[in-house]
């Protein structure tokens, strides 16, 4: 019997994917707190859901594309929730970048609700998410995750099982500190070179042509270069994951002093009042402290 899949979650992410998985043929309700969001996926196709506990009542497997901890726990548990009046079988698949902690706990109080959970966040941009080209990563029991294959397949190119459950959310933390400690890094050295005299053009060249080349510098300079900061995910939803970083650190006693700076990087930017604007905007923090800007020279300059 064909399964019917709801998705909550029609933001910068989540339209993408939840359009994917109505080309790759699988019945589709969908839900999100905007109107505008639904009627565009349902002039695709899919079908809308008054609530999440409605949407539950109708699929089988629910597919969560949301934004942090607060939001899951909501749209899981709150009222109108995706368990109220929870009948049957049901597979819940986190695709968001969801508190690691917080996802072992969800894990535990779904339990008593008969509901099988999967943490399965992505790695990749909006681009990839409307190309279906995303990276998966995977925590939960590994028979429940062969069953909903197909339908990880419909957004993602590369599926990784890491686990038990947390296992995806921990290997998403893992790779995002990575990126998120490079950004703050280029933010800090970037405007020292300006004020050493370099140029911001060539240097941003010689980076993106070089060594110190990273997915972070050739997603970001461009914008920096033009002013432009809101070309990404905004640096107070980004700042989660350091907080998350902070909490794993001090409970399990393990040092990460680069993911510390890097930390304060983030708070300093989020203390000038950046929350709103992308990683990038990071860099503003330095330029004021230096008094330079790393910026391309308007023409005729």
């Amino acid at each position: 019997m064909e399964k019917k899949v709801g998705f909550v979650g029609l933001g910068q992410m989540g339209k993408g994917m939840a359009l994917n998985v109505l080309k790759a043929g699988f019945d589709l309700t969908v839900f999100d707190i905007r109107e505008e969001a639904m009627n565009g996926l349902a002039s695709q196709g899919a079908k809308r859901a008054r609530s999440p506990a409605n949407l539950a009542h109708q699929v089988d497997w629910i597919i969560l594309s949301l934004p942090d901890a607060n939001v899951v726990e909501q749209v899981v548990f709150g009222e109108d929730g995706l368990v109220q009046d929870h009948e049957g079988e049901l597979i819940l698949v986190d695709c968001g970048t969801t508190d690691y902690q917080e996802t072992l706990r969800f894990s535990r109080s779904l339990q008593k609700y008969g509901i099988r959970f999967i943490d399965a966040p992505v790695t990749g941009m909006d681009a990839r998410a409307r190309d279906g080209t995303l990276t998966i990563m995977c925590g939960g029991k590994e028979e429940d995750v062969h069953q909903i294959r197909p339908l990880l397949e419909a957004v993602g190119n590369r599926i990784v099982y890491m686990g038990s459950v947390g296992s995806g959310q921990l290997t998403k933390l893992v790779n995002q500190l990575l990126y998120n400690a490079n950004v703050a890094t280029l933010a800090e050295v970037l405007p020292m070179a300006v004020k050493l005299g370099l140029d911001p053009e060539k240097i941003a060249e010689v980076i993106n042509t070089g060594s110190g080349r990273s997915l972070a510098s050739e997603f970001f300079l461009p914008g920096i270069l033009e002013n432009r900061f809101n070309r990404a995910y905004s640096l107070k939803n980004a700042y989660k994951d350091m907080i998350s970083a902070a909490a794993i650190s001090a409970e399990n006693q393990i040092p990460l002093p680069m993911v510390h700076a890097a930390t304060t990087t983030y708070q300093m930017a989020l203390a000038l009042g950046l929350g709103d604007e992308d990683k990038g905007a990071m860099i503003k923090v330095f330029e004021r402290v230096l008094n330079v800007l790393f910026r391309r020279k308007p023409d005729g300059d």
